[in-house]
């Protein structure tokens, strides 16, 4: 981290991933698997921050318990990371990248904030909206990239952009922040338009964020300050106390800072964006064969449509069906209609009990 003018991408990969359930557990969530090809989803985020003129060494914040598949999967890509920060419990976002400013040895570094188990396929795009908002980032506004909306999503944030910032290319002042709407009240925002799916990823000074955190969230602030230096350093690894940062409010950047901050700026970007947040949406991104069905592994379909089928540890034949996800992981067997698998979770947390 010498380099003042790059950016240090800061890697979320705390996520637990229960929409993808049964594939995703707890010893093995999402981000850690390859569901969309040989590299897994926090492989393909180390990737997009390979850029040698843009990014430093990235740092990487995720809980302790995955930190041998994080270092496994660094290691296959040759990759290093600066710092690689180890929650002791998970509290949310807001205060995990609260963690990776207070690791930067310069508090004017810029900070690139992603979760590590979205898919970009469109990365030349993205580090070119990068690059657009790195002056923002400088000038202590706090960035968010703008998605756009490709229908009436109802799993997504949505961010309403204001007027264009003076001397900016291609953003806007971030005018309100939308939670999850329903599907007419987001069909009304595309038919108004100047409306983007948050994403969840932002630039930023590691001071403006930790600035905004002290005004908005000064306790979270406080405990991730004490659990850092109460932390125990190994070269790069970094495990913060933990009665320390228990201490902090487990809370979204979103709610905990950018829907309260006055300098929020919004940068549209389409870059082929999926937060593969369910099996309805890899259907998506994924390629269909001949019958318009996604499958992985053992896999027999005849007469079969616009099914997603995923064998791992089971052989699947089916006759005859359509539009349904069928999840195989070793002894677990997962049916369920296509639209409707935002509701996984619900069968994960009461499988869990």
């Amino acid at each position: 981290m010498n380099h003042p003018d790059l950016i240090t991408p800061v890697i979320l990969s705390g996520g637990s991933g229960t929409r993808l359930w049964p594939v995703s557990t707890a010893e093995r969530p999402k981000q850690f698997l390859n569901l969309i090809g040989p590299r897994s989803m926090f492989q393909m985020t180390l990737e997009r921050c390979q850029e040698p003129d843009l990014f430093d060494l990235p740092i990487i914040v995720g809980g302790a318990e995955h930190a041998p598949l994080a270092y496994e999967q660094m290691e296959r890509m040759e990759t290093q990371a600066a710092f690689h920060i180890l929650e002791p419990c998970a509290r949310n976002t807001a205060p995990a990248i609260a963690l990776a400013a207070l690791a930067c040895e310069d508090p004017h570094r810029v900070m690139l904030v992603m979760p590590s188990d979205h898919v970009i396929k469109d990365v030349s795009a993205f580090q070119d909206a990068v690059r657009q908002s790195q002056p923002l980032a400088e000038a202590q506004w706090l960035v968010t990239f703008g998605i756009e909306p490709s229908g009436p999503e109802t799993g997504y944030g949505y961010i309403q952009q204001g007027e264009p910032i003076a001397g900016s290319s291609n953003s806007y002042a971030a005018q309100r922040f939308v939670e999850k709407p329903d599907r007419e009240a987001a069909q009304s925002m595309l038919d108004a338009g100047g409306y983007h799916w948050n994403a969840g990823i932002f630039l930023f000074r590691a001071d403006s964020y930790l600035q905004a955190l002290g005004k908005y969230a000064p306790e979270m602030l406080a405990a991730a300050q004490k659990s850092m230096e109460l932390a125990n350093k190994d070269k790069n690894e970094i495990r913060p106390d933990e009665s320390s940062f228990a201490l902090a409010p487990s809370n979204s950047i979103d709610y905990a800072v950018m829907e309260k901050a006055d300098k929020v700026a919004v940068t549209p970007v389409n870059p082929g964006w999926s937060d593969v947040g369910s099996w309805d949406s890899l259907f998506e991104i994924s390629t269909p064969d001949d019958q318009s069905n996604v499958t992985s592994g053992d896999v027999l379909a005849i007469d079969a449509k616009n099914n997603l089928i995923h064998a791992d540890g089971l052989e699947i034949s089916v006759l005859g069906v359509s539009d349904l996800n069928i999840i195989a992981n070793g002894n677990k067997l997962m049916i369920v209609p296509r639209g409707q698998s935002q509701k996984v979770k619900e069968i994960a947390a009461k499988r869990k009990r």
